[in-house]
């Protein structure tokens, strides 16, 4: 089993051709105590790039498991959806151990948001991707979704790796609990609303939201890489549709 911290249970995975999952487990706890995991993505290629940074206390334990790979130095993009502390805390952290990265974003966030969280030279300045712009990476490439609001967050945005159409779904698909199998095709959208019903409800506007999800299911993705739980593999666009039919009800309730 590929745990790169004994005490953390941090772990790396394979997912996709040379697509990476790193996930931590966080035990049980009176805010969530079912148990919970926090997942970021590695692409592997010329211009490698890191999908959420973390938090900053994660951080530590994401770079050990990351460098099992390759050197953190490498790393050129360090991408994330919202400015959030699980998405982005740990920005300031990766932009100092890799020289030569840069931040991906959305207009909005660079814009309104990272240009506060640490100082950079102008050959440093935040990658804003439009809606649809693709940013090649070397073998792969990545398409950036603008999703404001999806689930949270004006700034939000989501990226789709077109070669192997896995979508970096971000806080989509939330699953509670630490031991999760780092891909699953098994049900994930249970565990989600599940989740939500509990008082975690974490979509800012229902309605808006199934509309940009089946934008999103348009894509067609092979793979739903989730920031919390595993990654489901299957057929990404009904998982899709059927969580947009889901707020939809939610919505008219």
């Amino acid at each position: 089993m590929p745990i790169t911290n004994p005490q953390s249970n941090t772990r790396i995975d394979e997912i996709a051709d040379q697509i990476y999952r790193i996930s931590t487990p966080i035990p049980p706890n009176p805010e969530l105590p079912t148990g919970f995991s926090f997942n970021q993505f590695l692409v592997v290629d010329d211009e490698p790039l890191l999908f959420h940074t973390g938090m900053r206390a994660l951080f530590p334990l994401v770079r050990e498991s990351l460098a099992t790979v390759i050197p953190v130095e490498r790393l050129a993009w360090i991408a994330y959806s919202h400015a959030e502390a699980d998405e982005s805390g740990a920005l300031a952290g990766w932009l100092a151990a890799a020289p030569r990265a840069r931040a991906v974003c959305s207009r909005i966030s660079a814009m309104v948001g990272n240009a506060d969280v640490v100082e950079l030279p102008p050959e440093r300045v935040p990658r804003a991707l439009a809606d649809g712009e693709v940013l090649p990476l070397g073998r792969h490439s990545v398409r950036w979704h603008d999703t404001p609001h999806l689930p949270h967050g004006w700034d939000a945005g989501l990226l789709t790796e077109i070669t192997t159409r896995t979508l970096f779904c971000g806080d989509l698909f939330t699953q509670p609990g630490a031991d999760h199998p780092p891909v699953t095709e098994h049900d994930i959208l249970g565990p989600s609303e599940t989740m939500r019903a509990g008082g975690m409800d974490y979509f800012a506007n229902p309605a808006h939201a199934a509309t940009q999800i089946t934008q999103l299911a348009a894509t067609e993705p092979a793979l739903l890489a989730c920031m919390h739980g595993a990654a489901y593999r299957g057929d990404g666009a009904a998982a899709l549709r059927e969580l947009a039919r889901v707020l939809v009800r939610k919505a008219k309730d």
